[in-house]
Formats: C-alpha cells, sequence, structure tokens
C-alpha cells in the first residue's frame, strides 16, 4: 500500500482559480517515484493527477500551443459544448472524490489535503483493505480529467467549464478534513438518495433500458433510494456508533459505482454526436476510465456488511441486505454485464453498456434526484442546465 506523507495545511488546487489550476497541469508533472513503485503488483490504473508545483506562464502557453498544434485549428461551439459539459461533471465529480479522499483515502503529494479519519477509513476498509489507494486514484483520475478537458477547450479558443462561483457548500467537520475547504464544497455527501437499479440493470439479460425504458429494474438496496443518508462522517459524533458508522461506509461503497457508471454511459452518448474526430478520440478514450471505476466499485459493494442500522440525527434508518445469494439479479459475484438486448430485438443478446441513449439534461436530473447538488444556488443550476441543452444540441454532421 502507498505510504503516506504527512498531513496538509494548504488548500486543494480544486479551488484556485481557474487559470492558475490549468498552468499548473496542462503537461503531465514529473515524479521521483511513480505510482506504480508504491502500488506493487496489485493493480495499476493509469497515472496523472494533482501536482502542486507551480509551472511558469511561459510554459503554459507553450504547452496550450502544442496542443493547438497537434488540433488542426479551431473547434465548433457544438464540439466544444460535447465536451464542457463532462469537462463541468468531472470537476464536480473530482469535489466529491476530494471529500472522500480526505477522510478515508491516501493523501500525498498527487492528491493533497486532508489527514485521514481513522474510524471512517477502517469501516472502508471492512470492504477491501486496498480501499484507501483505489479512492485515491479514482480521485487522482478525476481531476486530470477536467483540467484536460478544460485545457484542450481553451487551447481552442473556446470558454473552458468553471464552477468556481458555487463553491459555497459546507461539507464534513469531522477529524481528518481539508479544513481551508469547509465551506468551499460544489457536493453534499451528506443528503444522498440513491438509486442502485444499476446493479440489477447489469444482471438483467431480457431488458435494456434503451429499449425497455419503462422497465423497472429492482434495487440493489431499497432503504438507500428513500429518504436521505449520509457517506461520509458529518462531524466526529458519527464515527462514535461503530455500526453507524459501517452504515456509512456501505453508502459511500454503493454510491461509488452509482455515479460512475452515469460516466459509463455518458461519454459514448457524447461521442456519438461529436463530429471533429479529435473530440471523438477525447469521449472514446475518457469513457472507458469511467467504465474501469464502474467494474471496481461494482465488486467492492458487493462486500459491504449486511447490517441494519439508524441514523442517530434523522432517525433514518437503512438496511443492507446480504447479495451473496444464488439469484442471478442481485448475486455479488456477477460483476461482469450480462448479455442483454441491443438495437433490435431480432438480434442475438450482446455484452455491452447500456444505456447509450441518454442525454446530458438526463445525467443532470440523476445527479440532482440524488441529492448530490443540495444546498447550491438557483445560478448553478442554471448554469449547469445551459451546459447540459447545448451538448444535447449537438449532433453528428452538425453545421456551426
Amino acid at each position: 500500500m502507498k505510504t503516506t506523507s504527512g498531513p496538509t495545511t494548504n488548500g486543494s488546487g480544486e479551488n484556485r482559480p481557474l487559470e492558475d489550476r490549468l498552468g499548473k497541469k496542462v503537461r503531465p508533472r514529473r515524479r521521483s517515484i511513480g505510482r506504480r513503485a508504491f502500488l506493487g503488483k496489485s493493480f495499476a490504473f493509469g497515472a496523472g493527477a494533482l501536482g502542486l508545483g507551480l509551472v511558469g506562464s511561459n510554459e503554459t502557453a507553450e504547452a496550450i500551443t502544442e496542443i493547438e498544434e497537434d488540433g488542426h485549428g479551431g473547434l465548433s461551439p457544438q464540439d466544444a459544448a460535447l465536451l464542457r459539459f463532462p469537462a463541468a461533471l468531472e470537476l464536480l465529480e473530482a469535489d466529491f472524490w476530494i471529500q472522500y479522499n480526505e477522510l478515508a483515502g491516501v493523501q500525498d503529494s498527487e492528491v493533497p489535503g486532508g489527514s485521514g479519519n481513522k474510524p471512517y477509513t477502517e469501516a472502508i476498509e471492512v470492504l477491501d483493505e486496498d480501499m484507501p489507494i483505489y479512492i485515491h486514484d479514482n480521485t487522482d483520475d478525476e481531476i486530470t480529467h477536467h483540467q484536460f478537458l478544460n485545457a484542450y477547450l481553451m487551447s481552442k479558443g473556446q470558454a473552458p467549464a468553471n464552477l468556481d462561483p458555487f463553491r459555497t457548500l459546507m461539507g464534513s467537520t469531522a477529524t481528518g478534513v481539508n479544513t481551508a475547504l469547509i465551506g468551499r464544497r460544489l457536493t453534499n455527501l451528506t443528503q444522498l438518495t440513491l438509486d442502485t437499479s444499476w446493479w440489477t440493470r447489469y444482471r438483467d439479460d431480457s431488458h435494456n433500458p434503451d429499449l425497455d425504458p419503462h422497465h423497472v429494474f429492482p434495487q440493489a438496496v431499497p432503504s438507500l433510494a428513500v429518504n436521505q443518508h449520509t457517506a461520509i462522517p458529518r462531524t466526529d459524533a458519527d464515527i462514535i456508533d461503530k455500526k453507524f458508522l459501517q452504515a456509512i461506509a456501505n453508502t459511500a461503497a454503493f454510491h461509488f459505482p452509482t455515479i460512475e457508471q452515469g460516466g459509463n454511459s455518458l461519454y459514448p452518448s457524447l461521442a456519438l454526436r461529436a463530429k471533429n474526430e479529435e473530440v471523438l478520440r477525447i469521449l472514446l478514450s475518457i469513457g472507458p476510465t469511467e467504465t474501469m471505476h464502474f467494474q471496481t466499485w461494482s465488486d467492492k459493494a458487493g462486500n459491504a456488511p449486511p447490517l441494519t442500522a439508524v441514523d442517530p440525527v434523522t432517525g433514518v434508518s437503512v438496511t443492507f441486505p446480504d447479495l451473496e445469494v444464488d439469484d442471478e439479479l442481485f448475486n455479488k459475484s456477477l460483476i461482469m454485464p450480462e448479455p442483454c438486448p441491443f438495437l433490435r430485438r431480432n438480434l442475438p443478446i450482446v455484452s455491452i453498456i447500456r444505456p447509450t441513449n441518454v442525454r446530458a439534461v438526463d445525467v443532470l436530473q440523476f445527479l440532482t434526484a440524488m441529492g448530490l447538488f443540495i444546498g447550491q444556488s438557483p445560478a448553478f443550476f442554471a448554469y449547469m442546465t445551459q451546459l447540459a441543452r447545448e451538448a444535447d444540441r449537438a449532433r453528428r454532421g452538425h453545421d456551426d
């Protein structure tokens, strides 16, 4: 497992001005010890992330020029919209993954900020002892996604996604968080309502939401789909009751794949509308990493120990069932996508990503219904809705 550096009291680069962050990250950083040297032979999820060393403005300009020269000119507004919306989503993803990493991930120079919360980390590790590394690497990946997408947009003379004005949410105040970011979060992890029907959707060999939009897939954890649940300790009071703390960790375990399966579907949906070959390449290259994340987290979610716990603050009860069952719709070991109908029912079933016929506004509505943005301003929703609608207006073969 990775060794950790000492706690940091510096604010995360995620909250610095957009131009400063892009200036630091338009080209890969050098590291004295690579990620795989830390991880050993267990796995390797890809490199890149958040370095703290500042890159000079001349080097930034040079790097963006290199991207521009390789990109063969400008970018149409519609193709730019296909990148700007996922850039905004990646900013949101990075925000909540950073919160998870501060409390239960590996804090190092790649993903700094926070010092860890030992009881919460131990509850997370019940699912897998390598969970802190996985959380760290997922965080790292999402940061690089939004930084690349925004740098690419700027290199083409297009406006990047910028959510800095909306960093106003409280977040956790429990031991381990980056105190500089309290009250400066984009997302809310303490009032989640999770749709876990993806669990059975990927195990069902008879239905595909693209062909059966009205079919109701059963929930893996029905009680998470009602009321509001916290996925992180809100304060140190939440770490006292060990059973409730494990319920918080279990909630996080199901939140991880619930989020990643959304990107799993979004990127191929957007790629179908791209006209520019390089935009298509970007969407088809980032999308599969979301699938890798989803596969990892769907596997770990199945390890959540069965339990029932009551939130001492809200009085809401949550029950995590035992998913080590014979029923193929719920069996935790069946993490490979079952073949299902695709395109037309007169064709053989096939193992695929589903759905892929989704709109950006659908994804935004899904995240909103989850409670991820509880506390956000009307201006935030107006901005995100605008980005989603612009992405949905793009059509393959469009003329701008």
